[in-house]
């Protein structure tokens, strides 16, 4: 599920040509809009574009959607928690860029509040994982890559653009290596009495 246009038609003909048309499909429409009930749902960098205010409407989504004791894995970047989240809120300066020419209006949250979040309407979290210098060293790929095809880039979106992502990319990957950025994916399920039906350990978690 997309608000792109033209990434949903993409990823629906990637879907198609590798002959998964049966299986899955991409839907053009606000994450508040999912009908119907799963047994699993993911969330790969949504909760940054959601923004802290409507936190609310992204958890109890999630939770309407999953059949009893479904599976939600949710990964989001994150930041350091500060003293009260008052001064957590206030923006420095690489971080009012961001938001303002890369991700507009997008809200980093902290670890403690998602998973409090998380129990607070409706799950159990089962593992949180740190993926602070697989993230870092991501960027720094994608960074490079785009040195590498330059060029084309600028043919495609402009010089500004591309000036731009590029600093962000490495900004990002600054940032994860400095520890002043966070990536976590944290696994929970919608609570219920008795077993979960998880592994018991975490070498079986995600086989």
């Amino acid at each position: 599920m997309t608000l792109a246009e033209e990434q949903a038609r993409y990823a629906q003909e990637t879907i198609v040509r590798r002959g998964l048309g049966d299986r899955a499909k991409v839907e053009c429409k606000d994450y508040a809009g999912v009908e119907g009930t799963f047994d699993k749902a993911s969330a790969i960098c949504i909760l940054e574009h959601v923004g802290i205010d409507h936190f609310e409407v992204f958890y109890r989504t999630v939770q309407r959607c999953l059949k009893p004791g479904g599976f939600f894995l949710n990964q989001s970047i994150a930041r350091p928690a500060k003293e009260s989240d008052r001064v957590f809120r206030k923006k420095n300066r690489e971080y009012a860029a961001l938001t303002q020419y890369i991700f507009p209006g997008a809200e980093l949250d902290y670890i403690g509040r998602t998973t409090a979040n998380l129990e607070r309407y409706g799950f159990e979290v089962h593992d949180v994982e740190g993926w602070r210098e697989h993230y870092q060293r991501t960027c720094r790929i994608w960074h490079d890559r785009l040195i590498k095809n330059y060029d084309a880039a600028v043919r495609e979106v402009g010089s500004v653009t591309t000036r731009l992502w590029l600093i962000y990319l490495a900004g990002c990957s600054i940032a994860f290596e400095r520890n002043t950025a966070l990536v976590f994916q944290v696994l929970a399920s919608k609570r219920a009495r008795g077993p979960s039906g998880l592994p018991p350990t975490r070498a079986d978690l995600y086989r």
